[in-house]
């Protein structure tokens, strides 16, 4: 009995001159397609030049209306920002939908939120400090000029981004901080009320008398120019010293940190002054 012949393939061509005429072919047809696809992109073109020309002309619009608004800074920049990234999302739309005439608003909006998920995994800390700054620079808990401290760092705040914030410490180096970790962390505005208050401690010997030395540490006190004239000095007796009594001293100045430091040594003279003049003793620990 016979067995059915098996059904031979058939191999592919291998003549020179049919392979070079295939690849022509597709050449061609490839040509062609771009031919008959090239005012789309021209007209894609277009509308990209059109979506930049109309996101620098709300641009220049909206700073303008917020000019006179009292807002800060930063919070104007953030509204800026948005409104650009807003009509730009809108234009590359369009203009997807130029180019690919097939592609309609939903299957857009289909692939964008699948490439979304996608990307958000890979770009995860990017995102993360984005979404942080949008946040920072809406709440603007500080502004550029703020002497702020997050855990070890204190210094002035530079320059604020979408990602990140630019902080100059007091000893002058430049640390560039991620905006998740200044929204994650607690953070201290020091430069946030108009005022601070100091508090220093003065020591009179255990012979002098307290009520002959308040009003000689106030006057001294109240007579410093860095002193806010506004606030109360607050003069009381705190404690027994192991050779003094201890005289707790406070009063409000300005916030920032030099401000701080040339109010302290401004009172703290002013003081060991005033005490000498008036004959009052501060005494030193006895061993």
């Amino acid at each position: 009995m016979a067995t059915p012949a098996e059904p031979s393939t058939a191999a592919p061509p291998t003549d020179p001159e049919v392979v070079g005429s295939l690849i022509r072919d597709t050449l061609l047809e490839v040509w062609q397609g771009f031919l008959g696809h090239l005012p789309f992109l021209a007209v894609g073109v277009l509308a990209l030049i059109a979506t930049w020309a109309v996101a620098r002309l709300f641009a220049r619009f909206s700073h303008r209306l917020l000019a006179n608004r009292g807002l800060r800074g930063s919070l104007k920049e953030l509204i800026e920002r948005l409104i650009t990234l807003g009509i730009w999302s809108l234009g590359l739309l369009l203009t997807s939908m130029i180019v690919f005439p097939g592609l309609t608003p939903a299957k857009a909006l289909g692939a964008l939120g699948l490439a979304s998920v996608a990307i958000g995994f890979a770009f995860k800390d990017i995102f993360e400090n984005f979404f942080a700054g949008v946040l920072l620079l809406w709440r603007f808990p500080f502004e550029r000029g703020d002497v702020i401290e997050c855990g070890d760092l204190v210094g002035r705040v530079e320059q604020i981004t979408i990602r990140m914030t630019q902080i100059r410490r007091l000893t002058g180096e430049l640390v560039v901080v991620p905006n998740s970790h200044l929204f994650k962390n607690p953070v201290q505005v020091l430069t946030n009320p108009d005022k601070r208050r100091i508090t220093v401690m003065a020591g009179i010997a255990y012979d002098e008398k307290i009520e002959e030395a308040l009003p000689v540490i106030r006057e001294a006190v109240e007579g410093c120019e860095t002193v806010d004239a506004d606030h109360e000095v607050e003069i009381f007796p705190q404690a027994f010293g192991a050779s003094s009594i201890d005289i707790e001293v406070t009063w409000w100045t300005d916030p920032s940190p030099l401000a701080l430091r040339r109010s302290r040594g401004e009172v703290v003279t002013a003081v060991k002054q005033a005490l000498d003049a008036a004959g009052i003793e501060i005494p030193f620990p006895y061993r």
